[in-house]
């Protein structure tokens, strides 16, 4: 698809005053050629490809950043799974080869490098559980480093016994970095239906399938939905969707143009666009906010599905047309922390836990960035995790937990994490046990739908 640069212009001068930006560019990086026995070996490979591949990432957006006048909120780097590329090395902890990921990221300036990853829905090996073990000493030592497990997959099921070990995971994590109110849960997600190639954290990571090196790009715009929409005041729901289609597709010629100049620049395989629309911590850019301009009253009262599900669909038809090559989530995310107008709405009363688990059928990823009661327990935290991957899998899509027990809190206190990751209140919790249920442990088999070849 021919893109010209003046058609990217006029619509960034359109909508500048909306915030639309560019909210990552992802350089995703196969690490699989870096396995050795040795780990001095694996590091010393680890680290060279990264900074190799990765030495010129941060002034290249920077110059396409100031080419176009379209901010790029973030840049990173997304790795193949740690549990595989580390797996021939003998350790007891993988802490040593997130260490060497944070270092090699910092090298280079960027913000943040998943990759440190595994994928379980079936059953875990022994260098998955090496990896989940380190888990919380990584996430509460390092800077940058994000983490991703899958557990859950239409074709295989979920793994229970994985949902159990993953919510003591989400716990220790939580306490190791008590100080910032559990914030190194926040670099971790829980999926079930992991994509190969999201470009978001903290689900990054990449693929088998995937090339060698590739930019995978996330867009965002709620800004610019929100006003548009507000123009249309009395349209109906199917023009309102006509409405939200056609700035998806604006904000996706954008994000195509970004992508496929960076991966030039870099010299490395364009990747895919993911449409989300990704919400921050302020005042217009608000995912919310777009639900509440359709005529709902607050974002979780009736409707609030119906208008999300309207939305997403839309977005993903517009942002279709625009690319070739589409990917990640894509859709928009509901995240509490990190959109202000979900947040308020919690303070509120007008969305509970039960209410965003309802949203997360529809929505891109699931229930993210949801502060808890720090003295949830074990038990309640996997089981909120086993329903949420319950939807995905029976709705053949990806779901995710992104959830933060915030140590001393209890429901109603107020959480800050900092920057785009927010601030919200502690979300009530459900006292009925689910203990007999989750401690059954093994595995929940696929749905009917898995034999659809």
């Amino acid at each position: 698809m021919y893109i010209n640069p003046d058609e990217i212009l006029e619509t960034i001068r359109m909508i500048q005053s909306e915030k639309l930006d560019i909210r990552t560019i992802t350089l995703s990086l196969n690490l699989e050629d870096c396995s050795n026995s040795n780990l001095d070996k694996l590091q010393k490979k680890i680290y060279q490809k990264i900074t190799d591949y990765g030495k010129n990432l941060h002034n290249c957006l920077e110059l396409l950043s100031r080419k176009y006048g379209l901010p790029i909120i973030n840049k990173r780097i997304a790795t193949s799974s740690i549990s595989t590329v580390a797996a021939s090395c003998h350790i007891d902890s993988y802490f040593p080869v997130a260490e060497t990921m944070d270092d090699a990221a910092k090298k280079i300036d960027i913000d943040f490098i998943g990759g440190f990853s595994a994928l379980f829905q079936k059953g875990m090996t022994v260098s998955d559980k090496i990896l989940i073990n380190s888990i919380p000493e990584v996430l509460s030592k390092t800077k940058r480093v994000c983490s991703s497990v899958n557990i859950a997959s239409t074709k295989a099921g979920i793994n229970g016994d994985a949902a159990l070990l993953l919510a003591e995971v989400i716990k220790k994590t939580s306490e190791a970095t008590a100080s910032q109110n559990g914030i190194g849960c926040a670099k971790l997600t829980v999926f079930s239906n992991i994509p190969e190639d999201n470009p978001f954290m903290a689900g990054a990571y990449c693929g088998v399938g995937e090339p060698e090196a590739s930019v995978n790009i996330g867009i965002s715009g709620p800004g610019v939905i929100r006003s548009a929409i507000k123009r249309r005041p009395q349209a109906s729901l199917d023009e309102l969707a006509e409405t939200v289609k056609q700035y998806s597709f604006k904000i996706t010629r954008a994000g195509e143009l970004i992508a496929r100049e960076a991966a030039k620049i870099l010299e490395v395989s364009p990747g895919i666009v993911d449409l989300s629309l990704a919400p921050s911590p302020v005042i217009g850019d608000s995912v919310a906010e777009i639900i509440e301009e359709m005529g709902i009253e607050k974002c979780g009262a009736p409707g609030s599905t119906a208008a999300l599900a309207i939305l997403i669909d839309a977005v993903k038809k517009g942002g279709a047309m625009a690319s070739s090559s589409t990917g990640g989530l894509s859709g928009a995310f509901i995240p509490v922390s990190e959109d202000i107008g979900m947040a308020k709405s919690v303070k509120n009363g007008a969305i509970s836990l039960e209410k965003l688990e309802a949203m997360t059928s529809v929505c891109s990823l699931g229930l993210d960035m949801i502060p808890l009661p720090g003295d949830i327990s074990v038990e309640t935290l996997a089981s909120i995790i086993i329903d949420e991957m319950a939807i995905g899998v029976i709705n053949n899509k990806t779901t995710g937990c992104r959830l933060i027990p915030v140590p001393g809190k209890k429901t109603g206190d107020e959480a800050e994490f900092g920057g785009l990751l927010g601030k919200a209140p502690i979300l009530s919790v459900s006292q009925l046990s689910s203990k007999n249920f989750i401690q059954r442990g093994g595995r929940i088999p696929p749905p009917l739908r898995s034999l659809g070849n």
